[in-house]
C-alpha cells in the first residue's frame, strides 16, 4: 500500500534570483520524511521561527512546489495529479492555520466556511443531510450549533473561530489535518480544548495529525511523535516523551532549556549554546555549528545525516557517527507501533 505523504529529499528556496544567489534563504533543505496510510498518528514538527516547519507542510499540501526533490500523494508526484486525484487530495489533506480570523470574511455569516466543502466536495446530497452533517462536526468539537451558526466571524471568539477551522476540515472526512500553530493566537482557557478536540479525531475517527509549533510544552500535550528542525533541516525526530524528556541534538537541548519554570533562577535542562563565540563563521556543513557548543571541525565542513541511535530516535549530529544512518524518515517505522507512544501529559 502506498504511503499517505512522502516527501523525498525535498528543498525550497525562497529569493536570491539569478544574481544574487548568496541572498537566497534554503527554507526546507534536502527533507525526506513518510507519513503511513496504516497508522494515525499525531506527529509535532517544532522549531523555533524560521525553521522551515511551515514551508515543509505547504509542500507536503500541493500548495507549493519543490524546487528539488518530490513530493509524492498515494505514490503519485503531488505535481503531476490530474484534476480528479488533486480534488480527491485537497478534501483528505485539510489544514488549520494559525490565525482563525484570517480565514472568514467579515461580509459572511460564519456558516459560509462549513457550507462551502459541503457544496465544493459534493458531501450532502440535501439541504437536511448538509444541515445534520454541519450540526454534527460541530458537536464533535465542543459547539452547539444554535449558539454559533448565524452569527458573523467578530460575534465570536477566536477559540470559536478556531474550533469552527476544526470542524471545517472534519466536514470533508480528511486522512491527515495540518494544524500549524492552531493554538498560538487563543487564550491557554481554551487550548486545551481545541487539543482534546484534535486528540480525539486521531484516537476514535483514526485521523493522522501534522501538528506545527514552536510550543514544545503543548508538542508534549498532545503528539506522540515530534520532529525537531533547525535551518530547513530535520535535526532530531522520535518519541515525543524520549526528544522532550532526553534530548540528544545540542539544538534540541537549546530548545528544552527555554521552556520556564515556575523557579526563574532555574531552566529545564539542556545546555545553552554560545551564540558569540563562532558568530560570522559561515558553515558549509552542519547549520547549527556556529551556535553549537560540542561543535567538531567536521560539523563546518559536512552535514550530518541523521543516524538512528535508538529504535524510536534519529538524531542528525556527527557525534553519534556510530549508529546507522537512516534513509527515510518514515513515521511508522521510526516510531514503533507494537506499544504505541502516548503523548507526553497522559504519562
Amino acid at each position: 500500500m502506498p504511503n499517505l505523504i512522502q516527501v523525498q529529499n525535498a528543498s525550497k528556496i525562497y529569493g536570491g534570483g539569478l544574481i544574487k544567489r548568496s541572498d537566497a534563504t534554503i527554507a526546507v533543505d534536502k527533507v525526506t520524511f513518510t507519513l503511513s496510510d496504516e497508522y494515525p498518528t499525531i506527529t509535532a514538527i517544532a522549531g523555533e521561527s524560521g525553521s522551515g516547519k511551515t514551508t515543509l507542510s505547504l509542500l507536503m499540501m500541493g500548495q507549493i512546489s519543490p524546487d528539488a526533490g518530490q513530493v509524492l500523494y498515494r505514490g503519485r508526484d503531488i505535481a503531476k495529479l490530474n484534476n480528479e486525484e488533486r480534488t480527491i487530495m485537497r478534501r483528505e489533506v485539510q489544514p488549520i492555520y494559525q490565525d482563525p480570523y484570517a480565514a472568514y470574511n467579515p461580509f459572511y455569516r460564519v456558516d459560509h466556511v462549513l457550507q462551502m466543502p459541503i457544496k465544493r466536495f459534493r458531501l450532502a446530497r440535501t439541504k437536511a443531510e448538509a444541515t445534520r452533517v454541519i450540526e454534527n462536526s460541530m458537536e464533535m468539537v465542543g459547539l452547539r450549533p444554535a449558539e454559533t451558526l448565524g452569527r458573523f466571524p467578530h460575534q465570536l471568539s477566536g477559540g470559536q473561530r478556531q474550533r469552527l477551522m476544526v470542524a471545517r476540515a472534519l466536514l470533508c472526512k480528511p486522512q491527515v489535518i495540518m494544524a500549524d500553530e492552531p493554538v498560538s493566537m487563543v487564550d491557554a482557557s481554551l487550548r486545551a480544548t481545541i487539543l482534546a478536540s484534535l486528540r480525539k479525531l486521531n484516537s476514535e475517527l483514526g485521523i493522522s495529525i501534522i501538528y506545527i509549533t514552536h510550543d514544545l510544552t503543548t508538542a508534549y500535550q498532545i503528539a506522540e511523535n515530534i520532529i525537531i528542525m533547525y535551518s530547513g533541516c530535520v535535526v532530531e525526530s522520535g518519541a515525543v516523551n524520549q526528544v522532550i524528556r532526553s534530548p540528544k541534538h545540542p539544538y534540541t537541548k537549546l530548545l528544552i532549556s527555554s521552556i520556564p519554570l515556575p523557579d526563574k533562577s532555574k531552566k529545564w535542562g539542556g545546555q545553552e549554546a554560545d551564540e558569540t563565540q563562532n558568530k560570522g563563521r559561515k558553515s558549509t556543513g552542519c547549520r547549527f555549528a556556529n551556535r553549537c557548543p560540542v561543535a567538531m571541525d567536521i560539523c563546518w565542513k559536512e552535514k550530518p545525516p541523521l543516524y538512528t541511535t535508538d529504535p524510536d530516535r534519529a538524531v542528525a549530529c556527527f557525534r553519534y557517527d556510530d549508529s546507522p544512518v537512516m534513509e527515510s524518515l518514515d513515521v511508522a517505522a521510526v516510531f514503533s507501533r507494537k506499544g504505541k507512544a502516548q503523548p507526553g501529559a497522559t504519562q
